[in-house]
């Protein structure tokens, strides 16, 4: 298993399909709530590669100043954690999102509607990866668990989808790993040929 921290990889998002819930307070508020993260849930992102989200990965950046947006849309703010308009805590299940919606806001009480109907239940956040572990196993599949991330924003989404630069940036690991183990093999090889001396 390999290591890796304080790897730099910027603007990455991830994807899931939740069970958001439109709701109003006593007190009147509207609010958009659900999981914007599950913990331990290995993600297929092609055959034989796979990622989940430990526990402690959002440890130590909920105290960023984070951001709830409209399909990834920096123009469309629905809430912020600096503003007490976005409350986000992580439990044994997941990353938990509160958001409060400003009923003056016609593009967030459009939103809330769609969440309230079911049209819209799907969800995204945007972080950068501060520690990970890869697991390179025997049958010849790949696990990335991400331990540690650096979270911006979290989005509720019509149509997410996983982000391309983040399943390229995989994939170009993969093949470095195997063809480092190509070239394992083939020096394996020769000295063998050599009858195991140099």
């Amino acid at each position: 298993m390999n290591k890796v921290e304080n790897r730099e990889k910027k603007n990455l998002t991830r994807t899931r399909q939740t069970e958001f819930e439109a709701r109003e307070e006593q007190n009147g508020k509207k609010i958009i709530a659900g999981y914007f993260a599950v913990f331990n849930a290995e993600t297929e992102l092609w055959a034989g590669a796979y990622e989940s989200i430990d526990p402690g990965a959002f440890d130590e950046t909920l105290g960023n100043d984070i951001r709830a947006l409209t399909n990834h849309d920096t123009t469309l703010v629905l809430g912020r954690n600096k503003a007490r308009t976005l409350k986000l805590t992580a439990d044994t299940h997941g990353l938990y999102g509160e958001i409060e919606i400003n009923e003056k806001d016609t593009d967030a009480m459009n939103l809330y509607e769609r969440v309230k109907r079911g049209d819209v239940d799907q969800c995204s956040f945007g972080f950068d990866i501060l520690d990970e572990e890869t697991e390179w196993r025997d049958d010849g599949t790949v696990k990335w668990t991400i331990r540690k991330v650096y979270l911006y924003e979290v989005s509720v989404c019509t149509f997410p989808a996983y982000e391309d630069t983040g399943v390229q940036a995989r994939h170009r690991e993969v093949e470095q790993y195997r063809e480092k183990q190509i070239e394992q093999w083939r020096h394996n090889s020769l000295w063998k040929l050599k009858g195991g001396s140099k």
